[in-house]
């Protein structure tokens, strides 16, 4: 049988969080031209562009399992790598692998609920077990019989859920470390820590840089507030054992996630923002549950702000939640005024992009996702319901992807490069990006793609502006941006500016880059670079839109008193969203309920200027 080659299989998000791991017991105690040549940094190491997925769940996350998801971390690791595995009866295999990847099943009673699979458990032969043999697992009622109390914080009665869970716990060891091929692909050992006080989301994925770990995850039942987490994580630092944080789906986070205060309603404090700048240094800026960059409310006169917009709380079906305080633009400037009162800045972290799929399959193209269902062909009509959303299932993202510059792909370069943010996302496709900020970056840097003298002569993305020569009036930025080989042409690539001035944050996106030679008119508008997309067909060319961007932009409203940060978006020409595909594919209508194509896109981690301090 020949394999089915696939960019993404839906599995339904963590809407619910996961089932929680323990007692309670607190263990917190202390282009037109492709060019392929790789960068270099001023010390003459070459870097690549490396590829993975920092945010996948399997069998083992309960929520996966009662969707119907029988991968192990084995097998996610497999099918990351390129190779072909099963998936409930079919040969599926990924358009191209992955070179890094992150299982993250919640560390919340992690393989407990794998014991109904087995006819020799307790729980399997329990009441509860019984019930689930008999009825729909994905019936909310039945679920909610695992749960104790609404915010997730409990256990499966009856049962000995730690000694499960460690089992578990090593089983998701074994794997990682097994996968690992230093130099050809990256395993990292993680968990998520699901954390959703009143459901407002506060999840985190926590990534750890080699094989010594804990014995057992820090839980949301351990404690639902993040700053026990940096915690846990520092004590674990402590110990030689090195990790960090991503926060995701801010967008779900009611404001919680960039918030003023803290969890507890106190105002953000330097030792606050000291801990978060430590233990979260990048954030995922876009996933299966939506994209978290901005929204049109925060950010009116951007055009391309209402892209992927899940536009409601996660596990709420019918509720919506505050824009402010969710999303990643926001935070930026509220990272700056936050410095100014502090001295640190809590919100000053890279971006990367994930699945989030519970399907145990990494997957990221619009091609392959087939909805709500945790299945490589689910029945498409169980998605549309007449053209409107089945619990919110047409307003779901196919996967992103997180992109880095490493010296090379070992756990060690890749991690290293999150922690210095020389980290990139898209929104599925293998884009890829150049982008420096400094004072002496020139055209010449760019035309030969030096980007030895670039490391030297500025900061990458991630980075900070060297301090401002005497002469030097406003700095300049490096932009290149390369197609996705077997993807669609670029329409532009723009520079996001957010500054802080009086205490007040402000934005602008600046088209720094046009296709086929456009040009902004007397108003700054730039006309559409056009759509070759055949809805009927679910197709599209690349007749239009280039290969390759690059230029070296100069800021013309520079302020050197003013704090600012500055991160690279390009964006591709128009193409089907995976919900065309899908319709398409059945011969189903198309639901006029979302976007019927997309233009997908990347984010570079931003570069920071921050002006000299006041003698």
């Amino acid at each position: 049988m020949k394999p089915l080659i696939i960019t993404s299989v839906l599995s339904v998000s963590a809407l619910g969080a996961a089932l929680l791991l323990s007692s309670g017991q607190k263990i917190v105690k202390e282009a037109k031209t492709i060019i392929t040549e790789p960068a270099t940094t001023s010390a003459g190491k070459p870097k690549n562009a490396y590829y993975g997925d920092l945010h996948l769940h399997t069998v083992q996350s309960f929520d996966a399992y009662t969707f119907g998801t029988r991968i192990g971390p084995e097998e996610a690791y497999r099918f990351a790598k390129g190779e072909t595995i099963e998936c409930l009866g079919e040969k599926v295999k990924r358009n191209f692998p992955l070179d890094f990847l992150a299982v993250t099943d919640h560390s919340e009673n992690i393989g407990v609920l794998n014991e109904l699979s087995d006819s020799t458990t307790a729980l399997y032969k329990s009441e509860l077990g019984q019930k689930f043999r008999n009825e729909n697992p994905t019936n909310k009622a039945f679920v909610g019989d695992f749960f104790k109390k609404a915010d997730f914080n409990s256990v499966v009665p009856g049962f000995d859920n730690q000694g499960i869970s460690r089992s578990a716990w090593q089983r998701q060891i074994d794997a990682a470390n097994k996968s690992y091929e230093p130099g050809k692909f990256t395993s990292f050992i993680a968990y998520e820590w699901t954390s959703a006080p009143e459901r407002q989301n506060l999840h985190r994925n926590v990534i750890f840089k080699g094989s010594k770990v804990p014995s057992r995850p820090f839980s949301s039942i351990d404690s639902k507030d993040p700053k026990d987490l940096w915690k846990f994580l520092e004590f674990q630092r402590k110990s030689g054992i090195e990790a960090l944080a991503i926060p995701h789906n801010s967008n779900a986070s009611n404001g919680l996630m960039f918030d003023w205060n803290d969890l507890s309603g106190k105002p953000i404090d330097q030792a606050y923002a000291e801990s978060k700048a430590v233990n979260e240094p990048i954030t995922e800026i876009s996933q299966n549950k939506g994209s978290s960059e901005t929204h049109p409310e925060l950010s009116p006169t951007d055009e391309f702000a209402n892209f992927e917009i899940a536009d409601f709380m996660s596990s709420r079906v019918d509720s919506t939640r505050k824009s402010a305080g969710c999303y990643v633009r926001d935070a930026y400037g509220r990272g700056l005024i936050l410095k100014e009162k502090t001295g640190v800045n809590p919100y000053k972290f890279g971006v990367v992009g994930a699945t989030d799929l519970h399907s145990g399959l990494a997957i990221s193209e619009e091609g392959g996702y087939q909805g709500t269902v945790s299945r490589v062909n689910n029945a498409p009509e169980k998605t549309f319901s007449n053209g409107k959303p089945e619990s919110r299932g047409l307003f779901f993202s196919s996967g992103n992807i997180t992109g880095v510059w490493a010296e090379a792909n070992t756990r060690e370069a890749i991690y290293d490069a999150f922690r210095r943010k020389e980290t990139f996302a898209t929104s599925g496709t293998k884009l890829k990006f150049r982008f420096f900020g400094g004072w002496e970056l020139t055209e010449d840097i760019l035309k030969t793609q030096n980007w030895d003298k670039a490391y030297e002569k500025g900061a990458p993305m991630g980075g900070d502006i060297p301090a401002k020569p005497a002469t030097a009036k406003a700095p300049s930025f490096i932009v290149w941006a390369l197609k996705d080989p077997n993807g669609a042409n670029l329409d532009r690539a723009q520079i996001v500016k957010v500054w802080v001035k009086d205490g007040k944050q402000y934005e602008k996106v600046f088209d720094v880059a046009l296709a086929d030679g456009r040009k902004p008119d007397k108003t700054g508008k730039v006309k559409l670079v056009g759509n070759t997309v055949d809805l009927k067909t679910a197709t599209y060319t690349n007749t239009i839109g280039d290969t390759e961007l690059s230029t070296v932009w100069t800021d013309p409203q520079f302020d050197a008193k003013v704090p600012a940060v500055y991160y690279l978006r390009v964006i591709e020409i128009p193409t089907p969203r995976w919900s065309t595909y899908l319709s398409v594919s059945h011969k189903l209508p198309i639901s006029a309920s979302v976007a019927s194509t997309i233009q997908e896109r990347g984010w570079t981690s931003p570069i920071w200027y921050t002006p000299e301090s006041k003698k």
